[in-house]
């Protein structure tokens, strides 16, 4: 992945679009950031109208973190392998919410802690059984994290290869919250303290612990580390895989809504990689995890829904899923002024 090559945003397409958005029969702006994200779409599909948007695709990408070790969650390992067969089943929120936005959920194993390789449905993309204690050392070798990469990249190029036109993204992995603390104070330059919420709803005293873990993390790393080095010196699997599934989004020029706390360390990793990257990316909602606030605006992104969400899954992307397609739509099927013999405004 390292020839990968993204390409700026047309900026003839954006010139078009912000033209033809003072044409609509509309008061100019009233669409608010609306708007904004419709020129976007037109310079990522480098047309204006941009893409029709048919098809969208939530991509769950599953993986342990040795982390647990440290009691920085009450919840058992078991519960993320559990998770991806809920998932599976159709009866967690993300397929809840995916039903009702029109949206196809794709699981993929990169990292869970236990054999699923003959569960039906489920993508293997398997690096390993989970990450190592980040605490004490690193999470995984450096040609694991590069997998982790280039999990992500490929399932990315598969499901676009079946027609999909905008992917958001999810996670599941007991112990993840504490991992995405430590990669976006890494990256941001934030506070540990600053970064490190409640994740699954943990306790003061538990609190106060994972807060002193993920600075014990951070002692421990190197600075100026690559985004590959990061992966492995942090984890976890899901997150990296994140990051690559970002990182192809961006290569074949298709809109990738981000989730949460942990989708957005995934994004940080595949700013970090390649810093055009970003111009593909949609921040779906604002979680509640305090790192998501900090990590959307070292990003410079604005978040589509504010609705105090912090369950993960890809529920949060996958609620803004049809104000992307609205965006879309405004400048497709709006009638201009002209079109609609419409009076302007003097």
């Amino acid at each position: 992945m390292n020839n990968l090559e993204i390409k700026e945003l047309d900026q003839k397409a954006i010139a078009d679009a912000k033209e033809l958005q003072k044409r609509l029969t509309k008061p100019p702006g009233s669409l608010g950031l609306l708007e904004d994200l419709s020129v976007k779409l037109c310079g990522i599909s480098r047309s204006c109208p941009p893409d029709e948007i048919k098809k969208a695709t939530v991509l769950v990408f599953a993986g342990d973190h040795g982390v647990i070790q440290e009691g920085v969650t009450p919840w058992p390992q078991e519960v993320t392998y559990q998770m991806v067969l809920n998932f599976l089943n159709g009866g967690a929120g993300i397929n809840a919410i995916a039903k009702t936005v029109g949206a196809e959920v794709i699981v993929i194993d990169v990292g869970v802690n236990k054999d699923l390789s003959c569960v039906d449905g489920l993508v293997n993309k398997k690096v390993c059984f989970g990450t190592s204690n980040i605490a004490v050392t690193d999470a995984m070798t450096l040609e694991q994290a590069r997998a982790c990469l280039l999990a992500g990249y490929e399932v990315v190029k598969d499901v676009a290869s079946q027609g999909c036109d905008l992917f958001a993204l999810g996670d599941m992995g007991i112990g993840n919250t504490t991992a995405s603390a430590a990669i976006i104070s890494y990256i941001t330059g934030a506070s540990p303290n600053s970064c490190t919420g409640r994740g699954t709803g943990i306790n003061d005293e538990m609190y106060k612990h994972k807060v002193e873990i993920v600075n014990k993390i951070l002692k421990r790393i190197k600075p100026n580390l690559s985004c590959v080095e990061i992966i492995s010196s942090i984890g976890g699997c899901e997150i990296g895989a994140i990051a690559g599934a970002i990182l192809g989004c961006a290569y074949l020029g298709k809109p990738v809504i981000i989730d949460g706390v942990i989708s957005l360390a995934g994004a940080l990793l595949a700013y970090k990689f390649e810093p055009k990257s970003v111009n593909y990316m949609i921040a779906g909602h604002l979680s509640r995890e305090p790192g998501a606030k900090i990590a959307i605006e070292y990003l410079n992104l604005y978040p589509l829904v504010r609705l105090d969400m912090a369950l993960g899954e890809g529920t949060g992307a996958t609620l803004a899923i049809p104000i992307v397609k609205a965006a879309a739509n405004t400048l497709r099927e709006m009638a201009t002024f002209d079109s609609a013999g419409v009076s302007e405004k003097p």
